[in-house]
């Protein structure tokens, strides 16, 4: 089953870290998605820039608005994710303990819903299928 590991942490605290403090975690991350790979763990991975960056786009009552920056507020901010292949949430949940930023931050672990054309469970229920 595939996990999106979701990678979270403050980006004030982040932009404390010196040059080569960033380089070593980066470092970390390249060897930690290399090995996750290799065992046929990961699936794919990207870091993300940072909010500043970010457009958000939502359509209400089919008009189309744009605004800059995240969704909401928050403590942490959405700094990359890990597309995961593990048997079972345990799995997933040791896999995503692995990655390096886990240390400053948060990894959410959620499970990859199939997008059916047809034969969906109602949304409330899906937690119930796991």
């Amino acid at each position: 089953m595939q996990y999106l590991a979701l990678v979270y942490y403050s980006e004030a605290k982040m932009a404390e870290l010196t040059t080569d403090d960033w380089d070593a975690l980066n470092r970390e991350c390249i060897a930690c998605g290399e090995d996750l790979t290799a065992n046929g763990q990961m699936l794919d991975g990207r870091p993300l820039m940072p909010t500043d960056t970010a457009t958000t786009v939502r359509v209400r009552d089919g008009k189309v608005t744009v605004t800059d920056g995240p969704f909401a507020e928050t403590r942490e901010q959405l700094a990359g994710f890990y597309l995961l292949e593990a048997r079972d949430l345990n799995q997933a949940i040791q896999l995503a303990s692995k990655i390096p930023p886990a240390r400053y931050g948060s990894v959410e672990v959620r499970p990859v819903r199939e997008l059916k054309s047809e034969g969906n469970e109602p949304y409330s229920g899906l937690g119930s299928n796991l």
